[in-house]
């Protein structure tokens, strides 16, 4: 007997649909010219993406898990974001013709990592690290610089570098409970503070997505270094 889709979804997977359903009101805000809010409905899509990875590991995942969480993911954290900076900028300065295609230009290629990496996530999952820089590290630069930089020349070439970061072989780690809870604390700090009026809050989060971006590889590799030492050393 043939199970109906609605039983095929576990509780991680409502959780999922729910990052789902945050995206796609952000992008409803974004054309009504909502910034802010449309900026806080993508971090609490961020907040729901990571509370569902939370549940699914205690839980269980549904047979339909990996699949919603792509799909979700494009729309909260790859699409929203994008065109989110998009819009702020393209209302907020007058661009030529050139520098317009230029814009476009960078925010397709993002879009087209965002999915590369998102339709492999699966294939290459890994338990103790991320392949490739993670999709929601790319959101919250998209989100939160354009409060921080009023010249969007400045981002584009960051956002190129964080693209292809995306889709490279570079080992990132997966964030402990305590980082999860600390960059969450910030993402709601941002939120009640009306989605960007304190600049403390946002600077501490980019911050702390700067350290992680930077920092996060080279403690992967020296890590390895030492567990390679340590085994030639046991061998020797």
């Amino acid at each position: 007997m043939q199970k109906s889709m609605i039983r095929l979804l576990s509780i991680a997977d409502l959780v999922t649909i729910l990052n789902a359903t945050l995206g796609f009101i952000a992008l409803l805000l974004v054309f009504s010219n909502e910034f802010q809010l449309a900026t806080a409905f993508i971090l609490l899509g961020l907040l729901a993406d990571g509370l569902d990875g939370m549940i699914a590991r205690k839980l269980g995942n549904g047979k339909l898990g990996e699949y919603l969480e792509s799909l979700a993911d494009m729309i909260s954290l790859s699409v929203a974001p994008l065109v989110l900076f998009y819009k702020i900028y393209y209302d907020s300065i007058a661009l030529q013709p050139s520098q317009h295609l230029l814009l476009g230009g960078i925010l397709v290629f993002s879009l087209l990592c965002s999915i590369i990496r998102l339709s492999s996530f699966s294939l290459l999952k890994q338990k103790q690290f991320f392949i490739g820089l993670p999709t929601s590290a790319s959101a919250l630069f998209l989100v939160l610089m354009p409060y921080l930089l009023q010249e969007v020349w400045y981002a584009l070439p960051i956002i190129v570098v964080l693209s292809l970061a995306m889709i490279s072989p570079i080992h990132f780690p997966k964030p402990g409970l305590m980082v999860n809870l600390v960059t969450a604390a910030l993402i709601i700090a941002v939120i009640l503070l009306d989605g960007m009026y304190s600049t403390l809050a946002t600077l501490l989060l980019l911050v702390a997505l700067l350290a992680y971006i930077i920092i996060g590889p080279l403690y992967l590799y020296t890590k390895k270094r030492k567990q390679v030492s340590g085994t030639e050393d046991t061998h020797s």
